[in-house]
């Protein structure tokens, strides 16, 4: 119970009206087992990839080969995803990786195993996730009614950071049995992940007369660039992440600086999952229903300053807790952020502000870890990363300035009172 809203509790945003809502807990059963799918394979790919090549370009062409697709799909994909049902377009993906991991089965079965073949099948992963993760992005708004929709977001995320903890250390047993056994379990659970959704995922759609031209394509765009909210919290992710990211650098200061070696850098990898995972239960039990937009740019900030710790010290259990309470910050701010997004976009656009969402967010991944890496090169990985979580901070204060309507957002959902009820 929120003590600043007593009537909050009895409200339509009350947490257990979440599990009342069965087509949404299909989707969340359907994407821990895709997200725990997609670690496993992941992994698989990495370790086949370098006992084949031992070539570290390999293994950062399979990572970039993820992200491509991305690029040229964005509009087609924004566009298909505002036409079509949603949740039939989400298991149609969820079928394909099925076919995927099994054609890898066949492979290793065969001993046709290659470079080629994991190179291809990058690819194939990449048109995949191009297209699943912003259709799961606009089809939890169908599932849930507006005021549960941050705590849909808070519990997806923990369902989501779970299966990133749990996916690769999973993966990691199953090698024990072989290869083999690695990806026939990766064609259980995106084949369980399917059938959750093209079962039990309803929702109401209806068609929405759209021209095809590329006036239509380009609507996504346009909508986030004049929408100063949308535009403030998805910049915020592309820029902080771009900055703050420390993930390629932690093989470097488990190694040389913290001493810990391959056990320690285990530990520190799951750390800012572990802190995600805690907070999303939080969020998922007390929502956040007020002062919004200063709490996305203080849970960047506070991340910055996370990174300036972890940057700084040489104790690792020090840089664990930092990493750890970084992980938690960016928990809040992702839900703020994907929350707002949905909010602020009309249905008829949410497949393609999604579209242009996810493609942010993964050119922040993926740039961010080249800008430590680089940065890394010239001044050392402490230097890299303390400029990084400086440079985290300053954005937090450009956006509080740039985007005053961001920075004052009080209420989640826009003209609704935070200390009342919806009726």
């Amino acid at each position: 119970m929120d003590p600043a809203n007593p009537a909050a509790a009895d409200g339509p945003d009350r947490a257990d009206r979440l599990f009342a809502q069965r087509s949404f807990l299909h989707l969340w059963v359907a994407r821990v087992a895709g997200t725990a799918g997609s670690q496993i394979l992941m992994l698989a790919l990495g370790w086949q990839m370098y006992e084949l090549t031992g070539s570290a370009w390999d293994l950062g062409l399979v990572g970039l080969l993820q992200f491509l697709p991305a690029l040229p799909l964005l509009l087609p994909v924004g566009q298909a995803i505002d036409r079509f049902d949603r949740a039939r377009l989400l298991a149609l993906c969820l079928a394909c990786q099925v076919g995927i991991a099994a054609a890898l089965l066949l492979a290793e079965h065969g001993g046709q195993m290659s470079r080629a073949t994991l190179l291809a099948v990058s690819v194939a992963i990449g048109v995949m996730r191009a297209i699943q993760m912003p259709t799961q992005q606009a089809l939890v708004p169908m599932l849930v009614p507006p005021p549960l929709l941050a705590r849909a977001m808070a519990f997806s995320a923990a369902g989501i950071q779970a299966a990133i903890i749990g996916g690769p250390a999973l993966g990691g047993l199953l090698f024990v049995a072989g290869t083999k056994t690695v990806y026939a379990s990766c064609v259980l659970l995106f084949a369980l992940a399917t059938a959750f959704v093209a079962l039990g995922v309803r929702y109401r759609h209806e068609r929405v007369a759209q021209a095809a031209g590329l006036d239509s394509l380009l609507a996504g765009l346009r909508f986030v660039f004049a929408n100063k909210i949308v535009l403030g919290a998805i910049s915020l992710d592309l820029f902080a992440v771009l900055l703050g990211g420390a993930t390629a650098l932690l093989p470097m200061f488990a190694k040389d600086i913290l001493l810990v070696g391959p056990t320690g850098l285990g530990l520190l990898r799951a750390a800012p999952a572990v802190g995600a995972l805690a907070m999303s239960i939080a969020l998922t039990r007390w929502t956040i229903r007020r002062r919004t937009g200063p709490l996305l740019l203080g849970s960047v900030a506070f991340y910055g300053l996370t990174m300036l710790v972890f940057g700084w010290t040489t104790s690792f259990w020090i840089a664990m807790a930092a990493l750890a309470l970084g992980g938690a910050a960016d928990m809040v701010s992702v839900v703020i952020r994907q929350t707002l997004v949905q909010l602020d976009t009309p249905d008829e656009m949410r497949g393609r502000v999604s579209a242009v969402n996810s493609v942010f967010i993964g050119a922040s991944n993926q740039l961010g870890e080249f800008r430590a890496g680089t940065v890394a090169e010239f001044i050392g990985p402490v230097g890299s990363v303390l400029l990084g979580g400086v440079g985290t901070c300053i954005v937090a204060a450009l956006w509080w300035r740039g985007f005053p309507t961001l920075a004052t957002r009080d209420a989640m959902i826009e003209g609704q009172s935070p200390t009342r009820p919806v009726s």
